[in-house]
């Protein structure tokens, strides 16, 4: 440890001891907790500080006077990380502004040369946001001093991924692009999760932080949205103030290079402030449990009383399907956010009526695909369609029966967090089999 670790560590004993509940077996039980997340942090690849920070936080979860330590000190730790170095450790914030400004020049340049993004939609859309998540992949490689073998690793799917997006002869407008793409996307996501994990994609602990991780992505990249959104706004009505129209340079250089170097930031922040601050992503699943559980009844209780199902519109099969997606996150984040030794509790029992009136949504679903199938004809979108919600309901069903028994006293909660992270890669298998074997089966249509 540095001599400035072991200052700010003796701080913190010298903090607990004055306590006269905390005897000195106490404190030396607590300091073998901190300097063993302090070990495991640093080989994970944060700075001492970011260490410390992060140790000292999940030590007071399990004290209490160690948490008002972490409490009182959170606001200087967090100055020294937003700040940069701190006892000559950097933050990494000069490597990720170096992607994020190579990602954005990657994705303007073609712009610089009279190939921008108006007109030229299907080329971005095939072949932007893969390069941004390599220059995010990248990043994480880069911080967690990745191997030679597994970056080469890494490169594969996102070469194989691009290469087989620009040469399969799709039909213009036709399904099977959009499904690769989409898909494709979903795949290269979760290889981002391996650079995360640092290959330790096995790991049950290493599957749910990367859930964490995006959850808390999204959110920075929707705020880091809306502060450009109004900067763009702004810009646009000042160079109309003076009589120039930017609409063009926004919509070929602003938009696309300021959103690639946002999700190379965002990776940043997250990597950064991890454990600085309470993560946003649970705090809104335990929020909106409550709210989607009774949105999910009263939806289970109409399709009953309507029974026209299967008949249902392309349109509302699809938002269905969103709902269930939406119901395997506030899940996940619910899990990501629980203590796994505490007893059941309310937030227990929701999840059970959530998931079981997921299950007959998806059941319903399930029943309307089979009978368009049957009505129409298969197609690209409905096998497609169909496959998720198999997989979905399969999820579901394990994850409601998991719940159940550790409400019983059967099992432990984290069965149900090892169940839902062992589906990343079965997500990971059936996104590989829409995006490259999809086109070649459905003839590119």
């Amino acid at each position: 440890m540095s001599t400035g670790i072991e200052a700010q560590i003796a701080q913190w004993r010298a903090f607990l001891t004055e306590r006269p509940a905390v005897s000195p077996a106490d404190a030396d039980e607590l300091e073998a907790h901190l300097r063993d997340h302090l070990d495991a942090l640093t080989a994970a690849g944060l700075s001492p500080d970011e260490a410390f920070l992060v140790a000292a936080r999940r030590v007071g979860a399990i004290d209490d006077v160690a948490k008002e330590f972490a409490r009182e000190h959170s606001e200087r730790l967090w100055k020294q990380l937003v700040l940069g170095q701190h006892d000559g450790q950097p933050n990494g914030f000069g490597t990720a502004l170096a992607c994020a400004v190579l990602a954005a020049l990657t994705i303007v340049s073609p712009a610089l040369f009279g190939f921008g993004m108006t007109g030229n939609e299907p080329f971005y859309t095939v072949n932007a946001v893969p390069v941004v998540l390599a220059f995010v992949t990248g990043l994480l490689a880069i911080r967690r001093s990745a191997s030679p073998r597994l970056i080469a690793a890494l490169a594969v799917p996102f070469v194989v991924t691009v290469a087989a997006l620009n040469a399969y002869p799709f039909e213009d407008g036709g399904s099977t692009q959009a499904l690769s793409v989409l898909h494709g996307l979903v795949l290269l996501w979760l290889v981002v999760g391996i650079a995360y994990s640092n290959g330790h994609w096995r790991s049950t602990r290493h599957r749910m932080d990367f859930v964490r991780f995006t959850g808390e992505w999204v959110v920075y990249m929707a705020l880091i949205a809306l502060g450009g959104g109004v900067l763009v706004g702004l810009t646009l009505g000042a160079f109309a103030a003076v009589g120039v129209d930017a609409e063009l340079a926004v919509a070929n250089v602003v938009l696309p290079g300021g959103a690639a170097g946002a999700a190379v930031i965002a990776t940043w922040l997250v990597e950064a402030k991890q454990g600085v601050i309470e993560n946003i992503t649970p705090v809104l699943a335990r929020l909106f449990l409550p709210l989607f559980t009774v949105f999910l009844t009263v939806l289970v209780a109409t399709g009953v009383v309507q029974r026209d199902v299967v008949g249902s519109p392309r349109g509302l099969l699809i938002l269905f399907d969103l709902v269930l997606l939406v119901v395997i996150a506030l899940v996940l984040y619910t899990l990501s956010s629980r203590d796994r030794l505490a007893p059941p509790g309310w937030t227990d029992r929701l999840m059970v009526v959530l998931v079981a009136a997921a299950i007959i949504v998806d059941t319903f679903v399930l029943a309307a695909m089979l009978g368009r199938i049957g009505e129409f004809g298969m197609s690209a979108n409905k096998a497609a369609s169909l496959g998720l919600n198999v997989v979905l309901w399969v999820n579901l069903c394990g994850t409601v029966a998991l719940l159940v028994r550790f409400l019983r006293g059967r099992s432990r909660h984290d069965a149900v967090e090892r169940w839902q992270t062992s589906f990343l890669p079965v997500y990971f298998a059936w996104a590989a089999v829409v995006a490259f074997a999809f086109p070649v089966l459905f003839s590119f249509a």
